[in-house]
């Protein structure tokens, strides 16, 4: 069995993590697969989705800092929009993760969670889910 949905995601901010994990569960647990693989993928160019500890909300802040200092805006990028530093940012977390579904609950770790990255906004996001499995 294939199954795909898509959500939305609002953005609060130009650098948002938001845990996607509960919002996925569901869509695993209604896709009926009891073993199989689950696809998170985000069709942007200046967002992501990642796996990280989900129990210290210092960890996004964490991150987001270290990402910064690896890709600070820069007066010297030529992208017309300004965002290239978002855009890199994307490419180092990149758009989409593969989870193992058993039981017909996903797999993750003690204080792993789905966080959707955001880069660029406030905006309106996609997040689209493929559960395959029987």
């Amino acid at each position: 069995m294939t199954t795909l949905s898509v959500f939305d995601v609002r953005t609060g901010g130009e650098t948002d993590w938001i845990n996607i994990t509960g919002e996925v569960q569901k869509i695993v647990a209604a896709s009926g697969a009891r073993e199989g693989i689950c696809v998170v993928f985000v069709p942007h160019t200046t967002a992501a989705v990642t796996i990280n500890e989900n129990a210290d909300p210092d960890v996004p802040r964490d991150v987001n800092l270290a990402l910064n200092a690896i890709s600070p805006d820069r007066r010297e990028f030529h992208h017309s929009e300004g965002n290239s530093a978002a855009h890199t940012k994307t490419s180092l977390v990149g758009p989409s993760i593969t989870l193992i579904v058993t039981g017909g609950r996903l797999l993750l770790g003690t204080w792993q969670g789905i966080w959707f990255n955001e880069y660029d906004g406030p905006r309106t996001r996609k997040v689209h889910v493929r559960v395959m499995g029987e």
